[in-house]
């Protein structure tokens, strides 16, 4: 996610025109959410369940029973905690924070020690994939700072930006440019390609309120959206839920997922999307303009208006490559990948490029690093104290005697499609991520290959509507495509980016052994 000073006034004003503001609590909401964790809560425990709660680790002195009540009770406040996420009665960091203090204060996670209840609620905070994530966000705002992303994008553009297409292309490897390190993809699309977007636009006199937007505004807004959402799922480090995914997969099955490892298996498939999805649109719901002449010239323009590469530039280039190089030699040299996000983190504050102003302002970061923290907590718990296991038992005879690759597709395409439930990445894949990878694997699916699928389609899923990702309201908003037509490519996009995972993207995988 992406915090206002981030993202630059003209990019604000969109993000305006479609979100309400932020302010207080809205307690109609918070009570509602509220009402459907209480209601969870008086449930009785689902019968079958106490099996899955005898001998936890960690909960060894705890009768069954006793364990099964306090992880039902937990998935309550996991399932407010998610609609609150949903319905937004508060900023997410504060409704994470109110649920861990209901954890606290109920003591469900007490393990027969004084203070266990406190340390193992505040567990989250110590998951180094998380401050994975965080530091990430500091080294994106490098990006912006110093120019260097926008500078990108105009290189692009003075290359390959005489046709539509060409310019449409020269935007979308900017944003797989970033996507290696920028892990918000709001700060990433919205910050960066939008404002490029809106001008361009502006240039070919494409507006939203006399009636030409469809000259190339339209085409552009829409497909630089989609792209960033295959991006989105091209690196672990290129949106923040990934991480999280990760560490679900870890957790509930013991999947290493690593930087490379992701890179490698989403890097065939996404391609071939991101070289699709653009012409696919393009013959759908053609722009007016098919010459972008002008493009390349204000591309040249901005450049010289830049100037040379300043020294905050080379150096952001410098860490850009040492931290890029490390996180894909990381496994092969032992080095873990947070241990390279500090590592870049240090040298962008020696050299300067940042100062602890920036870091401290840097209020996404903060914000993720709780919310993150205490979803992940109870992710953990709800997995390890038998839930998971007991509802992907459950689910497991809903696929029961399909082959395993038909299970799989099903499961991903329901997954994929639930997205329409669902204003938020993270929330979706707290909530459905690792009750859906257990039943694949249950199903016979190959692990590795589940976590990968799911993982990916966590991101390309953000396609289906204006609220589903963080960049939809910010392209929607600026008013260029309707709502029926933002819905319309939204599921052909979901349509041919699943079939291209599930042809090309199989038989890469099996081609690399996840298969």
């Amino acid at each position: 996610m992406a915090t206002s000073s981030s993202l630059n006034p003209m990019t604000r004003a969109a993000i305006a025109k479609c979100k309400p503001k932020a302010e207080g609590v809205n307690w109609l909401r918070l009570l509602i959410t509220f009402a459907i964790g209480l209601a969870l809560w008086f449930i009785p425990v689902p019968a079958g369940m106490q099996d899955f709660t005898s001998g936890v680790k960690g909960f060894e002195d705890i009768p069954a029973d006793v364990l099964a009540t306090n992880c039902w009770h937990l998935f309550a406040i996991f399932v407010a905690t998610i609609v609150g996420l949903i319905m937004k009665p508060m900023p997410m960091g504060a409704m994470c924070i109110l649920s861990m203090t209901v954890i606290m204060l109920t003591q469900l996670l007490g393990n027969g020690t004084s203070t266990g209840f406190i340390t193992n609620t505040l567990s989250g905070f110590h998951n180094t994939t998380i401050w994975l994530i965080v530091i990430a966000f500091f080294i994106s705002r490098g990006f912006i700072k110093t120019g260097l992303g926008s500078r990108i994008a105009y290189l692009f553009m003075s290359k390959f930006g005489k046709k539509t297409l060409g310019l449409t292309y020269s935007l979308i490897f900017t944003d797989l440019v970033l996507s290696t390190a920028m892990p918000s993809n709001t700060a990433r699309a919205g910050g960066v390609i939008f404002p490029i977007v809106q001008s361009l636009s502006n240039v070919f006199g494409s507006r939203p309120d006399d009636g030409t937007n469809n000259k190339i505004g339209s085409y552009l807004h829409v497909t630089a959206f989609q792209a960033d959402m295959i991006t989105s799922g091209m690196f672990m480090t290129a949106m923040a839920a990934n991480p999280l995914a990760v560490t679900l997969a870890a957790d509930l099955a013991g999947i290493d997922i690593d930087w490379a490892g992701w890179a490698i298996a989403a890097f065939v498939p996404s391609m071939v999307c991101l070289i699709l999805i653009p012409l696919i649109i393009f013959i759908l719901f053609p722009p007016e303009i098919k010459e972008t002449p002008e493009a390349t010239n204000l591309a040249k323009q901005k450049l010289a208006e830049m100037g040379s590469l300043k020294t905050s530039e080379k150096l952001m280039i410098l860490v850009f490559f040492v931290i890029l190089v490390l996180w894909i030699a990381g496994s092969a040299i032992g080095l873990n990948a947070t241990v390279t996000a500090f590592i870049g983190l240090t040298m962008l504050l020696v050299f300067g490029v940042l100062d602890w102003n920036d870091i401290k302002n840097e209020k996404g970061a903060w914000d993720t690093l709780v919310w993150f923290s205490a979803l992940v907590m109870m992710a953990t718990y709800l997995n390890s104290m038998g839930l998971i296991p007991w509802f992907s038992d459950m689910m497991a005879g809903a696929v029961s005697g399909l082959p395993w690759m038909v299970a799989l597709i099903v499961l991903a395409v329901v997954y994929f499609l639930s997205h329409y439930l669902f204003a938020s990445a993270t929330a979706h894949v707290s909530a459905m991520y690792s009750a859906f990878l257990a039943v694949c694997i249950l199903a016979g699916a190959p692990a590795l290959a589940s976590a990968m699928l799911l993982g990916i389609f966590s991101n390309l899923m953000g396609c289906l509507t204006h609220y589903g990702a963080g960049p939809a309201p910010v392209f929607f908003g600026a008013g260029y495509v309707s709502q029926g037509r933002w819905w319309t490519i939204g599921i052909i996009c979901a349509v041919v980016t699943m079939l291209i995972f599930f042809t090309v993207g199989f038989a890469w995988w099996g081609i690399i052994g996840y298969m």
